[in-house]
Order: C-alpha cells, then structure tokens, then sequence
C-alpha cells in the first residue's frame, strides 16, 4: 500500500511538470521547404526536479545529477541553482535567445536546458543562439534545430546587442570613437541583406554576419586606464623561464593585476617553515627546489603587475587524507569539518559538491592560528601587494527549501558542538531548522568565518597590503548554504574588496548578481568582477557583455578566470580595445564553417 501511495506521489510530481513546461513552451515545427543544416536530439531525465523525482541530482545544486539533462521551468522558481560544472540554454517560445553557464534565471515565458556531462557535450555540439527547440514530453526527448533562420537570427540579435551598447558610451563619453565599431556593424548588415537575397549560400552570409558583429563587439567597449584588468592564475610552470614567459604574455595582454594560487590543496607552492613547524608538507612536491612566488612577485613587480595571493582558507585538497601520512587531515584529523549526517562517523567526509574537497574547521582556534601564522609568514617574507581570500567558508549545503536541509549542513564537529552546548545548553546536532535557536546555530558558524576575515584584516593592515575576499553573489544562499557574511564582512570595512566569481556566461545573470552584491556592499568596498565566461568556453561576445555589464554598474576591474582558459581566441578580442588602447584593425578573411561558428556563439 505505501509503496502505491509513493508512486502515485512521484507520478503527480511528473504530470505537474509536464503541465507546467507546456504552458511555458511552443514547440518547434519545421517550415516546408526550411533548410536544416543540423538535427540532433537528447533523452530529457527529469523536467522540474524534486527529490521525490530525481533521486540521481540530490547531493547536487539544482537537483541536477551526472550527466543528466534537466528542464527547469518557471514553477522550479526563480533561477536553476546549478553549479558551475554544466551549461545551460535559455528558450523562449520555441527559440534559444541565450547561452548561460550556471545558476540561470529561468524566464518566465520560457525554459532553461541545463546539462552535465553527457548532456552538457550535446548541448555545446548541438545547440546555439536561435536554434530551435523542439520537445516530446511524453517520450522525454529533445531536439534542436539549426536552420538558416537559426543564423540569421544569432547576428541580428548580436548587431542589436553591440548597437545598444555603442549607444550607451556614445552618450556616456564625450571622447568615445565609434569609427571602427559602426564600420564593422555596416559590414555584418551587409552580409545579412546577402543571406536574405540568396538562400542557397544563407548560411555562409549570415555566418559572416555574425564574425562582424563579434568583431564590432570587440571594439565597442573603451579602454579604461584606471580599471583593474586581472587573472586568476594556477602556477602550473616548473622554471623562472617560464614564469617569465608568461608574465611578458600577461603585459602585453593589457593584465596589471595577477592572483597566484599560493595555498591550495593543503600545500604551499614555497618552502614553508610553517608547514614544516605543523609537520605537514612543507612545499607542494611539484615545486621542490626552488621558490616559484618569489620569482611571481620579482618578475611581476618589474613588469609593473601587482601580486595578490590566491589563498584556499578553509579547504585542503579533494586526496583522502590516508593516502599521505603528512596531509594536513591525516596530521590533524580532529581538525575535519563534518555534516550532520556524518557528525559521528569515524571516517573523515568530504564535500561531494565540491570536487570530493575536504574541508577543516572555521570553529577550531588552533585551525584559525594556523592559518594565520601561515598568512603572517607569506606577507612578511614575500611582501606581496594584497591576499584573496578563497574558500572563506563552510562547505555547501543544500538549499534550504529542501527537506534535509539540515542533515546536509557542516561544522557539527566536537570542537563547535561543545561551544555551542556551553552556551545555549543544546547541542546543534538536535536541532531542526524550525526551532528557535536554529539561526543562534547559524550565526555562531558564520561568525567563526567572519572573525577569521576580522583577524586576516588586522594583519593586512598592519602590513599595508589589500585584503580581497572571493564571495557567493546570492547573499541569502551564501548565508544559509555556506555561512558566509560577506555583507557583516563589508559594513564593518574588514575587506577592502569582493572578488566574486560570476558562473555563467549569461550577461543578464551575471548583472542581477552585480545588483545583488551592489545592494548589500558598503561603498567603501570596492567590487571586482570575476569572469567565468572562458572557463566555461563561452563565447567571446558573452564575456565582452559581461564585461560591458561591469563598466555600466560602476565595478572596480574585472579578474578573469583563469589563465589555464585565457586563449588566443579571448585575448585578441579583449586586446582589441576593452584591455589595452586601440590596436590596427584585423581583417576577417573568407573561409567560415559552421562548426566554427557554433563555437563562438
């Protein structure tokens, strides 16, 4: 009897998101006689996912689990809550109008297809801006169309895009030269008007339509000498050669700001006497005989390129601790972070969210003094011009909307429990997120952080160095998911700057977390917008609208992640006028293909 009571609770949960994804969608039909240069479909998993639903997506943000592919309609809620491992394609109508990466806004006249792994490499092989969408709901099958509309489509709506941002510096500048932007804007219509008039060759007309237009883009956005141009870098590069190497590439790309990973995975990548002192490794084995930092900061220094430390606060590496006698948890196992469903468990958990990381205990004193022996040592040795603080967290629970919301939450180690007990007479692991001193819980975890960022302040300004603080845009998610008060942070002037990472390439995304941040920031706290565009090998016009998105809010500078996914393809279009002044004009020759097309758009 339960067990037929269950099914009919999923079966009424699946109905319920067929209903609501066809009272948002059209679905496609091909024309007669359209041509259809590309048809491609894909096994829907789930449609709205709930956990009565999707059991596969439930230690997942988002709901979404490996390689699925999942439809997110307006009855989900307000965006997709998907981590930065997928890619998503928004849809009105029938017709995708957006690529994003993560976390989309779901419209509300439309969809977002979101997928992993398997999806996910169907999604950017098959599926672009103006493609049309096709869905069986019955047969749980999608399938994308890629027409010669599908093109036409991409560069008017590209044309548009780079027209009203033309507009917005023409009437915000008084110095602003538009010449090389409206040059190449009457190229791209050019090619339209050619895709219109002759069918047979649509498709390599509007393909070069849409090169101009990106290439309008390119320069549309005006150098600015006072904005921060930086980059997130993993030092991946074994001599002083190579160091140097790529620092002359960062100089003449127009970058004056790098944020090395210097504390990451639980190792330093310099001899560290205070991971010697602690017993744990005392140099990541990759950089063992010689002190790369040093030649980072001499080198940038000289090139005029100011270093700030990439530094993984609470996090130490996604390697069981068993594994190496010296990790950090396998030294100092009573240092782990637990979630409440493993508070008592004799084996170490790790985050499965997050790469399989473990994480160490913001409420433990020794964990804090640690750290900030470890940060005192690089800031007087190395004398860098600011720290970044990474992973300035607890790690990632579930929504709070979700039914074990609590048992996915961490810091239920002994050290905090007793604490707690001490001072509210319950243990934490006893309560529920209904009981009245659920957010005493919550606010004695986010202050463990907080008083770290407190400290790491007091030290930064004692040395006259930045202190930056990598952020979750959506406060109350940050807040509930995370512990982190990044907005106490700000109002009490402990950071002099957020360095967010925006996970999409989806510029009105990345703008309503702008908003967020900017409502909830002192003014005093400068803003640096952390691109995710060419991680996710988004489209280079997705980072230039993003980029274009910083400049009309105001922002401090824009930091890219990261160095690994700074291509060529990316560099020349940010050379082209956004990170360094006006270079000579490139010409776009003949051969365009589809598949190089899709790439870029």
């Amino acid at each position: 009897m339960i067990r037929r009571v269950c099914l009919l609770i999923i079966s009424i949960f699946i109905l319920c998101g067929v209903a609501s994804a066809q009272s948002v969608y059209s679905n496609y039909v091909p024309k007669e006689n359209e041509v259809i240069f590309n048809q491609s479909m894909f096994k829907i998993d789930v449609v709205d996912p709930q956990f009565s639903t999707n059991w596969k997506g439930a230690s997942y943000p988002g709901l979404r689990g490996a390689n699925q592919l999942v439809i997110y309609t307006p009855a989900f809620g307000y965006r997709t809550n998907t981590n930065e491992f997928g890619t998503e394609a928004v849809v009105v109508g029938d017709t995708v109008t957006a690529l994003s990466g993560a976390d989309s806004l779901i419209p509300a006249n439309g969809i977002v297809i979101s997928g992993h792994g398997q999806a996910k490499k169907w999604i950017h092989e098959n599926v672009m801006v103006g493609a049309k969408i096709s869905i069986d709901l019955n047969k749980k099958v999608i399938t994308s169309y890629i027409t010669s509309d599908t093109f036409l489509y991409s560069a008017r709506e590209k044309i548009k895009e780079v027209q009203n941002m033309m507009l917005y510096y023409v009437q915000n500048s008084s110095d602003y030269n538009q010449k090389r932007t409206s040059q190449n804007i009457a190229k791209a219509n050019d090619y339209i008007e050619k895709a219109q008039k002759d069918s047979n060759n649509s498709q390599k007309y509007a393909s070069r339509a849409i090169d101009y237009a990106n290439l309008a883009m390119s320069t549309v956005i005006p150098y600015d000498s006072n904005e921060l141009k930086g980059v997130w870098i993993r030092p991946t590069f074994y001599s002083e050669k190579d160091i140097i190497k790529v620092l002359g590439q960062l100089s003449d790309s127009g970058i004056n700001n790098i944020f090395i990973e210097t504390y990451y995975h639980g190792k330093t990548i310099f001899p560290s006497k205070t991971m010697q002192k602690y017993g744990f490794i005392s140099q990541n084995e990759d950089f063992v005989g010689f002190d790369p930092l040093k030649i980072w900061i001499n080198e940038a220094h000289k090139r005029g390129i100011k270093v700030h430390i990439w530094f993984e606060t609470f996090y130490v590496g996604n390697k069981p601790p068993e594994t190496n006698p010296n990790y950090i948890l396998s030294k100092k196992p009573q240092w782990a972070n637990y979630q409440k469903k493993n508070a008592d468990s004799s084996t170490i958990p790790y985050s499965i969210s997050e790469h399989n990381g473990y994480f160490i205990d913001p409420a433990n004193p020794e964990v804090q003094r640690f750290l900030q022996e470890l940060l005192s040592e690089i800031i007087v040795t190395y004398r860098p011009d600011g720290i970044n603080l990474d992973y300035i967290r607890y790690p990632q629970s579930l929504d709070i909307s979700y039914s074990n919301y609590d048992m996915s939450n961490w810091g239920y180690t002994k050290v905090a429990r007793n604490e707690f007990r001490n001072i509210y007479g319950v243990d934490p692991i006893a309560l529920k997120p209904n009981d009245y001193l659920w957010y005493s819980w919550r606010v004695y975890r986010a202050n463990k952080v907080t008083d770290f960022v407190k400290k790491t302040c007091k030290l930064c300004r004692a040395n006259n160095i930045m202190l930056t603080a990598v952020i979750f845009p959506n406060r109350g998610l940050a807040l509930t998911t995370k512990m982190q008060d990044w907005r106490n942070w700000s109002m009490n002037n402990y950071v002099d700057g957020f360095t967010p990472l925006f996970l999409t390439c989806n510029d009105a995304t990345a703008m309503n977390l702008m908003e967020e941040i900017l409502r909830n920031k002192s003014s005093s706290t400068k803003l640096y917008a952390g691109l995710f565009v060419t991680f996710m090998n988004g489209a280079t016009s997705d980072l230039m609208k993003q980029i274009h998105a910083a400049r009309r809010f105001g922002l401090n500078g824009l930091i890219i992640f990261d160095y690994a996914h700074l291509t060529d393809m990316y560099i020349n279009t940010l050379t082209e006028s956004v990170f360094r002044p006006v270079r000579k004009e490139v010409v776009i020759t003949e051969s365009y293909t589809k598949s190089s097309v899709q790439k870029k758009d």
